[in-house]
């Protein structure tokens, strides 16, 4: 259970209940990180503007592309949550944990691209308080993406650390999602 108990459901807004509702239809239960944004309306309806915008059909960073820097900012941030969120995503896109379990060492593991590993890489830097991006990690992401993708991983990866830093405050447990035996 979280640090700060959800509100009633009746206490919701009533377009916030249809929302819950439609989640309790889809995973078994309201999710409680939406339940806690949910506190304050307004808040969770920013939240949920950037989940729609970085899950955009429209966006220049692969599915599952995007699935692996949010795992990875979220294993940094021990956000079991996410990981699960994020690990059932990519088992939707990729048909497959491998990647998943493949985490821990991407930077010597062929199953990750050099796109990958450098977006990875870049996701690791940024989540850790005490690493800077360097001008050759840069440059390396450069060669792999765009200005704007770069841009966009770099919104992705700082809303993955805001959302799982925010599930570790709050002590959000994982829901379930996706049956891991571990989380790397």
């Amino acid at each position: 259970m979280s640090r700060i108990p959800p509100k009633p459901l009746k206490d919701y807004p009533w377009y916030l209940r249809i929302f819950y509702r439609y989640q309790k239809k889809k995973y078994g239960s309201p999710l409680m990180p939406t339940l806690l944004w949910g506190r304050v309306p307004k808040l969770l309806r920013l939240f949920l503007r950037f989940v729609r915008f970085f899950e955009r059909k429209g966006s220049p960073l692969s599915p599952s592309l995007r699935a692996l820097v949010m795992i990875r900012a979220s294993q940094i941030n021990e956000c079991h949550f996410c990981i699960d969120l994020n690990a059932q995503a990519l088992l939707e896109r990729e048909g497959d944990l491998h990647k998943f379990e493949g985490l821990a060492n991407y930077q010597e593991n062929s199953l990750f691209s050099e796109k990958e590993r450098c977006a990875l890489e870049y996701a690791e830097v940024m989540s850790q308080s005490d690493q800077k991006v360097t001008d050759a990690l840069f440059n390396r992401l450069k060669k792999h993406f765009s200005e704007d993708a770069i841009i966009e991983l770099t919104g992705l990866i700082a809303f993955q650390n805001l959302s799982s830093k925010f599930n570790v405050a709050l002590d959000v447990e994982a829901h379930g999602f996706c049956r891991t035996e571990n989380f790397p």
